[in-house]
């Protein structure tokens, strides 16, 4: 006998026969949620469990009815590329009141669903638990009215509930991303870089309002993308005084030759006395103190909408298989748990736990307590913010006599000049000298060498390809005048971004040590390339650019394809009409 393949060993004892699973999506909508919706039906139906959909999200578990529909393999062909949610997402005030609850159990008995799978935010997975935890008392309550038998009682007398976040915020406790945040960014981003090239033609300010009521994570992470100048978000207030050194900033910029400023503005913004800050409040400052023509920019729902991109179908693709495999895992005293992004793992965390660190930081927002709320959430990402924005005055930066080395090796991926940018300026902010190496192993031997500033990589951060030059080859035949020029600028350290021939280079270089003394500095490589084939690394920068363009591609395919299929059909209409008369 053929050996069974792999995944069909892992799943043997895990079949769903019997078993029937209901899938909704309540709340707001998010990019991502109907590739996280195929992989539950999907799943679902390999292991042999029925799934259902259940429409319109809680209000369609309460209406009961057609809202709740059992699905095929097909029913999910074709939407992994779609935006917003296929099953509809509504707010109900119903399931909010135990009669609400107890005509949702009545109707999912009905279709024998005891496993659910809620794909939504916080207050979605919370009302998903409360309905688990009074769930056997719904059902003797619908005995007793006569609605169901005491078998039915007996054979669904427990409710199994996992929770996928989907949410563009980013705002969930216990994971490192959830559905829909990425594509989210992809949006903002690409605004971005729209505005650029009409703000730099005009010497333009550009105030960007994107969402985030009570979390700032896009606003932030939006900054850190493409180098904004300043950003405002609710859990960290602008100290006293903030108005003077943005404007100071922003005229520094504009000395330095800098065309473009570009502040993003999260539309909860707040100042250190709970005052809003309006993208309209900091456009009239801007030109009240300098005079800069400055335009506002609002993204409102352009940020929910659109295709997923790459990383938010394959996150919500492997959350979707997990969620069904906690599902059929499940025993009565396992508590209700939520797929969550751990590094690049997906793994399973008690549900409610996750729900009640979350309302700590909002509880910390309330407090006034915002140093509490940003270690709560997103500290790393402000950290490295300030870092790489920021500049200290060189009176205040350490002198480390430590000479740092910058060049990239292989083929050029998206992202190379940002992971530049900011090893430049980190290094500095430590106090060491940073140089750039030119074209590679080949320019380092030919002694394409020069010490790089901080603005020397300003507006690096959305460049494609590589800025300081790349090339493939590797340091073999150089290594007599790559450890001269090592010697001469004095090198302590050498950082390598690239792909697999920067990391055989760099075993290149380590093989030599005992013949060159100049190798026996500390080497670093930063994984950079589309093919992600660097050993150690999960995801190499440029992998996620590389993987958007393919889908792109194929979503201007698939529309080429269907324009041609309207043209041919009206070009039958008009030889119809043709005929007819």
């Amino acid at each position: 006998m053929a050996p069974q393949p792999a995944h069909q060993k892992f799943f043997e004892n895990l079949s769903g026969a019997g078993k029937a699973i209901g899938v909704l999506t309540s709340g707001g909508d998010a990019q991502g949620m109907n590739a996280a919706v195929r992989a539950v039906v999907r799943m679902g139906i390999y292991v042999e469990a029925k799934v259902y959909f259940v429409y319109e999200g809680y209000q369609g578990m309460v209406d009961g009815g057609d809202n709740i529909v059992e699905v095929s393999w097909e029913s999910v062909s074709s939407i992994l590329q779609v935006g917003g949610t296929v099953i509809g997402s509504a707010r109900c005030k119903a399931f909010r009141t135990r009669e609400g609850r107890l005509k949702a159990d009545c109707n999912l008995v009905k279709c024998g669903i005891t496993n659910l799978c809620v794909i939504g935010g916080d207050g979605s997975l919370t009302g998903a638990n409360l309905f688990r935890e009074e769930w056997s008392g719904l059902l003797e309550e619908l005995a007793q009215k006569g609605e169901i038998d005491e078998e039915a009682v007996k054979k669904y007398s427990y409710l199994n509930i996992v929770g996928m976040v989907g949410s563009i915020d980013n705002d969930f406790c216990g994971t490192d991303m959830t559905i829909g945040t990425d594509s989210a960014l992809h949006r903002i981003i690409e605004v971005v870089d729209a505005i650029m090239t009409t703000a730099q033609s005009h010497q333009r300010t550009f105030v960007l309002e994107v969402m985030g009521r009570h979390c700032g994570y896009l606003a932030l992470v939006s900054a850190l993308a493409c180098g904004a100048d300043w950003v405002f978000i609710p859990e960290y207030p602008p100290q006293e005084g903030w108005e003077d050194q943005m404007c100071v900033k922003l005229s520094e910029n504009r000395a330095r030759k800098k065309r473009l400023n570009i502040i993003i503005v999260a539309e909860g913004a707040i100042d250190s006395h709970n005052n809003a800050i309006t993208s309209e409040q900091v456009k009239n400052l801007v030109v009240k103190s300098l005079g800069f023509d400055t335009r506002v920019t609002i993204l409102g729902h352009v940020q929910r909408g659109g295709t997923p991109s790459a990383f938010d179908r394959i996150l919500a693709s492997r959350m979707g298989v997990e969620a069904v495999l906690a599902l059929l895992e499940a025993t009565p005293d396992t508590p209700a748990c939520v797929v969550s992004l751990c590094g690049n793992q997906s793994v399973r965390l008690p549900l409610m736990e996750c729900v009640q660190m979350t309302q700590e930081v909002q509880k910390a927002m309330d407090s006034r307590k915002f140093c509490d709320a940003v270690q709560l959430s997103f500290e790393n990402n402000l950290n490295t913010y300030k870092l790489l924005s920021h500049k200290k005055p060189n009176s205040e930066l350490p002198k480390t006599n430590f000479n740092v080395a910058v060049l990239n090796v292989g083929a050029p991926a998206a992202g190379m000049n940002a992971a530049v940018r900011s090893a430049v300026r980190i290094g500095i902010t430590e106090g060491h000298k940073m140089f750039a190496v030119i074209d590679g192993f080949e320019g380092f031997a030919k002694g394409q060498i020069k010490e790089i500033s901080w603005g020397d990589v300003g507006g690096w951060t959305g460049q494609g390809g590589s800025i300081l030059g790349t090339k493939r080859t590797l340091p073999a035949k150089y290594l007599d005048e790559i450890a001269d020029q090592m010697r001469t600028n004095n090198i302590n350290a050498l950082m390598v971004i690239g792909g697999f021939e920067a990391y055989l280079g760099l075993l290149e270089l380590s093989a030599a040590r005992e013949r060159y003394e100049e190798f026996c500095v500390p080497m670093v490589m930063v994984p950079a390339t589309v093919s992600n084939n660097v050993p150690g690394s999960d995801f190499s920068i440029g992998a996620d650019t590389a993987l958007n363009t393919i889908t792109d591609v194929r979503k201007d395919e698939e529309e080429v394809n269907i324009r041609r299929e309207k043209d041919t059909l009206m070009s039958l209409r008009r030889c119809r009409c043709t005929c007819l008369i």
